[in-house]
């Protein structure tokens, strides 16, 4: 049976702030055969795009290594100026299961993908979440603390040399995480303040690392070019931790601050069962069967 990967490299850069780069990286990204580009969120805020790819692992391997060198050649980092933690111009590459794949298979893919990036392009990279070589390198914002003017430094550090590649930066695309992981859901929620303390406290509250929800990786950010605050997160297990479970409580906290919520948003891609979740939980349906019970898995099939 064919096997089908999605990948969603992160770029830093956007449609936004460097219209004719990100232009380049789409229409690269576009060129692939074999290689379905599905979904592309750009934002001038975070000065960041996110693209949602899918095909076989071969071909999505050899796609992501011809990004990887218009992403090098084009943007350099000591230019870069944006809203969203970042350490390279390829920041991130996650490799995720989405048909006849397993997650042992991305991590192999997400490894040769890692390899190749420092021998053909020259770029350092850590491996995380489950691609990592070590416990303290699973997350991801452990991986990237420092960001890119850090990472010179944090590299030279004992704990910190590169999975591929020398303990040096690449002076212009900085370095690069490539791992493996199911799938996340990054889901922002907007205050009607441009207080972002206050969306930094709501953030510590409800993340993980701070003794909040379990699934959930949250950083408060100002957006400039609205004049709001926001609570982005990273929702690394929608069924662990649904959506609505942090909403309410962004919901709560930010009424104790004196600010409300004026809108959410998701970026990029999600599984249809995560929106449903929350369909099921605020409409208060009683013995709800998703997979049986949603016309459209009747229509695509179950597998």
């Amino acid at each position: 049976m064919n096997k089908i990967v999605e990948c969603i490299p992160n770029f830093s850069v956007s449609k936004e702030v460097d219209p004719e780069v990100y232009q380049t990286l789409v229409d690269t990204g576009n060129s692939y055969p074999g290689v379905t580009l599905l979904d592309v969120q750009t934002d001038g805020s975070h000065n960041r795009c996110v693209f949602t790819m899918v095909g076989a692992p071969e071909k999505i391997e050899e796609a992501m290594i011809g990004l990887t060198k218009i992403a090098v050649e084009k943007i350099d980092m000591n230019k870069h100026h944006g809203q969203h933690p970042r350490m390279g111009a390829v920041d991130v590459v996650p490799f995720v299961p989405a048909l006849n794949m397993t997650i042992e298979e991305c991590v192999e893919l997400s490894k040769r993908v890692a390899e190749r990036i420092w021998s053909e392009v020259g770029v350092p990279v850590f491996l995380y979440e489950d691609s990592a070589t070590s416990e303290n390198r699973r997350n991801l914002a452990k991986v990237r603390k420092g960001e890119f003017e850090g990472m010179p430094e944090k590299i030279l550090e004992e704990e910190w040399a590169p999975d591929y590649g020398e303990r040096k930066i690449h002076p212009t695309a900085g370095v690069v995480a490539v791992g493996a992981r199911m799938p996340l859901v990054a889901f922002n929620v907007n205050l009607d303040t441009d207080d972002v303390e206050i969306a930094n406290k709501i953030a510590k509250a409800i993340r993980a690392s701070s003794g909040g929800f379990k699934y959930c990786k949250a950083l408060g950010i100002k957006l400039e070019d609205r004049g709001v605050a926001q609570v982005s997160m990273n929702m690394v297990n929608y069924e662990g931790t649904p959506l609505f479970y942090t909403y309410e409580m962004i919901r709560v906290l930010a009424e104790r601050y004196g600010a409300r919520i004026i809108g959410s948003e998701v970026v990029g891609l999600l599984p249809a069962k995560a929106l449903i979740d929350c369909a099921e939980h605020y409409l208060k349906i009683e013995n709800f069967d998703c997979m049986n019970q949603v016309m459209e898995y009747h229509l695509i099939g179950k597998e």
